[in-house]
């Protein structure tokens, strides 16, 4: 299109209340990578914004915006492609980070404490809405790493003996089965899935996972055939 000819249009447009639209989309595309494909779904990274992207869907270029609270990094897979902003290194990039907060909520999507002190799950936000979000046992929630972690590692606020409901012996007898694993001795609790390691005098709760499970003459994860009274374990936990 010519430019006169492009002016002429772009007049007509703003008769109707449509150019903002329209010029709004024609701008937002200027610079961005082709589609490389005429099927299939690939992401690319806004050259001035952290929390905005290219995505081509089928041939079809898009430009998007991650929710409140994230920020694109071509490996979030939180919501829509993005990632928690916390998460993300945007370098030279811009972003919007005014929060959007709800009750419960600093931004629409993030993970936060509970409170303050030491808790054995968080709070994940979707949408603006708080989901109360358990660790694994034995495990507490870490604002540092937004993730859950051994309570021997949080020792400023959290006591390991009260998480994980067991407390290290002071001494452990050479010659012991607990010994031979020494410098971090195991103990039995009675748990199929799950046995203590102490770390530093301090108990954590393992669990064996990958269809294992505890043998308590050995102290080590091992096939639920080796382990009769312990054969049906991940049956009765599926129920």
């Amino acid at each position: 299109m010519a430019v006169a000819d492009r002016g002429s249009f772009v007049a007509v447009l703003v008769a109707f209340g449509l150019v903002q639209c329209v010029v709004g989309i024609e701008y937002s595309l200027v610079g961005a990578p082709p589609c490389p494909d005429t099927y299939g779904l690939a992401t690319h990274p806004h050259p001035e914004y952290c929390d905005k992207f290219y995505k081509c869907e089928n041939g079809t270029l898009t430009l998007e915006t991650c929710e409140n609270g994230l920020m694109f990094d071509g490996k979030g897979a939180v919501h829509n492609h993005c990632n928690y902003n916390w998460a993300v290194h945007c370098d030279k990039r811009l972003a919007d980070i005014t929060p959007i907060s709800t009750p419960g909520c600093l931004y629409q999507f993030g993970v936060y404490p509970k409170t303050a002190g030491c808790h054995t799950g968080y709070v994940k936000c979707a949408y603006g809405v708080p989901y109360e979000t358990p660790c694994e046992p034995g495990l507490a929630y870490d604002d540092k790493t937004h993730s859950c972690n051994w309570p021997d590692l949080l020792l400023d606020h959290c006591n390991p003996e009260e998480v994980v409901g067991f407390r290290c012996p002071d001494k452990v007898e050479p010659g012991t089965l607990a010994y031979k694993f020494w410098p971090y001795p195991r103990f039995s609790i009675g748990d199929c899935g799950r046995l203590i390691t102490c770390v530093n005098g301090y108990p954590r709760l393992i669990s064996c996972g990958d269809g294992k499970v505890v043998n308590d003459a050995t102290l080590t994860c091992e096939d639920p055939e080796i382990v009769p009274k312990c054969g049906t374990y991940y049956a009765a936990v599926k129920k």
